[in-house]
């Protein structure tokens, strides 16, 4: 299904009222190539209980001071109040590196490193016994959403192990998968963004999801009206940010911040995504 929204700023206002912040602890994770720093929230009670593998875009898992980025904490703390266990690896940060969204060379890219990265966190939430090993969903942003992308195709799956339940993508970058033709959802999957995104273009991704569901798979896109990139962000004021390696028009340039009405929205309806 491919649906332009115009929610309403009262939807998900239940989830605005979050109380207290939510612990998070530092785990490592056994990655494929070196070991994963990542960072993991726990929903009350023993479980065992569903579980989100969460993708950091390209400005890394953490800001400038070293802090988890205010996206990912926030995230992170409405989907373990929902009930799921979180974890978030750093596919930069342990490399050595920070923000990539300057850089046209990158260390971990999403078709690769990220997506092995991605399938090592599954593997690592699975074994928890916290975690009900066959309700573990991928998510991801822009970068990380292009990753979710590239981990939920076809090959991917590990053989003799529960796969990811279900995938949502933020965001991300749709142009190289829908151009190569070769690209299939194993699972089902979401995609959200702004229509009005100028960093990764709406376009591709709603020919990409147009496409599958011709396919038969089960693949909805929807489109916030008048948002922009990162529109989920929490408190993130409007702004244009430039020098970036990769935007839709090629001139580096994009706008990005927060969409209340898209925000609200995405808030209600991925929970409930990934409760299915």
């Amino acid at each position: 299904m491919s649906r332009l929204v115009r929610p309403a700023l009262a939807a998900g206002l239940l989830l605005a009222a979050l109380g207290p912040a939510w612990a998070a602890e530092t785990v490592t994770v056994p990655g494929e190539d070196l070991p994963l720093a990542a960072v993991l929230f726990r929903p009350d009670g023993p479980g065992p209980h569903p579980a989100v593998v969460a993708l950091h875009g390209c400005g890394g898992l953490r800001d400038q001071d070293g802090a988890l980025g205010a996206r990912h904490r926030d995230w992170g703390e409405r989907l373990a109040r929902a009930g799921f266990v979180v974890l978030m690896p750093d596919s930069f940060g342990s490399r050595g590196a920070g923000s990539q969204c300057r850089a046209r060379d990158r260390v971990a890219r999403p078709s690769r490193e990220r997506a092995a990265d991605a399938l090592a966190a599954l593997a690592f939430v699975q074994a928890r016994p916290d975690v009900k090993a066959d309700a573990v969903s991928l998510l991801g942003w822009s970068n990380g959403g292009t990753t979710v992308l590239h981990a939920i195709r076809p090959g991917r799956a590990r053989q003799g192990r529960p796969d990811f339940a279900r995938a949502v993508a933020f965001y991300p970058g749709c142009r190289v998968p829908h151009e190569g033709g070769r690209w299939r959802a194993r699972m089902p999957l979401l995609i959200l963004m702004g229509d009005a995104d100028d960093w990764t273009a709406p376009e591709p991704c709603r020919a990409l999801a147009q496409a599958a569901r011709a396919r038969g798979e089960s693949v909805e896109i929807v489109l916030y009206a008048g948002a922009a990139h990162g529109f989920d962000a929490p408190d993130s004021a409007p702004r244009t940010r430039r020098g970036l390696a990769f935007t839709a028009d090629g001139s580096g340039t994009a706008r990005v911040g927060t969409d209340p009405a898209g925000r609200a929205d995405a808030l209600a309806r991925v929970p409930a995504y990934l409760a299915r």
